[in-house]
């Protein structure tokens, strides 16, 4: 069985090699708990001596103050009563740092995000410097490469007001960050579509954050509840990972990667897009 992290090194280091473009910018989605974070902590070792930096688009969120202001401002929305959602990052933050990635020496300073701050709320702390110049940055997160459909789209498939609401958030995701982006990797559950499993990996991870922690953390149903406002971004957006949305072509199309794994985590299958 080949593993993740050799799967998606693999890649990385072909679609390095088919461009002189430099740092390749990777996007990296899958949902919670499929493993995207255990395989960014390994990628750089397993991609030495290519220098590699990763973050996370957790690390981009706004600051307490500013996911405040957003739920209140949205307040039958409840996709946005906390942070995680397309609405909750900050876009101009997120370009500053892929430009500063981007450049050919010095150093770049990578934000920092911690979910444990304001009784879990979360806000912002002193950001990590990378030394430049890197040949890889590959971003994570949930939604990432998730695109904005039309409104002929949304209408079809009757898309409640909180969702055209996220839709709207999107539109500067697509615009802003995806240019960047000319590789891309999405985990998958298995069958692609059915996130049952995102509910138990999700559980899993709490309780063992707890084991650690002396008991701290969510209740099961807090979880269950806390994965229930991701859903409908799955549901609507994931599909523009690879079909774009409105009219627009992610820019990492011939250079995606999928894997689709079991409820083990493990890589069933793997495909290109």
């Amino acid at each position: 069985m080949i593993s993740k992290i050799d799967l998606a090194a693999a890649h990385i280091r072909q679609c390095l090699a088919q461009t002189t473009k430099r740092p390749l910018f990777v996007g990296l989605q899958g949902p919670q708990g499929s493993g995207k974070s255990y395989l960014c902590a390994r990628l750089p070792e397993a991609l030495a001596p290519i220098r590699t930096a990763v973050l996370s688009i957790d690390d981009l969120y706004l600051p307490h103050a500013e996911l405040v202001r957003v739920a209140r401002e949205h307040p039958s929305n409840k996709l946005l009563a906390g942070r995680g959602q397309p609405g909750t990052h900050d876009v101009e933050l997120g370009v500053r740092t892929f430009e500063a990635l981007s450049k050919a020496d010095g150093e770049a300073s990578l934000p920092v995000f911690d979910k444990s701050l304001h009784g879990g709320e979360g806000d912002r702390v002193k950001s990590i410097e990378v030394q430049l110049p890197l040949d890889v940055v590959v971003v994570e997160g949930w939604c990432m490469g998730f695109y904005p459909l039309s409104n002929a789209a949304l209408d079809a498939a009757n898309a409640p007001m909180e969702v055209r609401e996220i839709n709207e958030f999107l539109k500067e995701y697509a615009s802003k960050w995806y240019p960047f982006f000319s590789a891309f990797i999405q985990i998958a559950p298995d069958p692609p579509g059915q996130y049952h499993l995102v509910y138990k990996w999700r559980l899993e991870q709490e309780h063992h954050m707890k084991s650690r922690n002396g008991g701290v953390g969510m209740s099961d149903d807090q979880v269950k509840g806390f994965v229930d406002r991701y859903i409908p971004g799955y549901v609507f957006f994931g599909r523009g990972v690879q079909d774009g949305g409105d009219g627009l072509t992610p820019p990492w199309i011939s250079r995606g990667l999928q894997l689709v794994v079991d409820e083990n985590r493990d890589v069933v299958q793997s495909s290109t897009f």
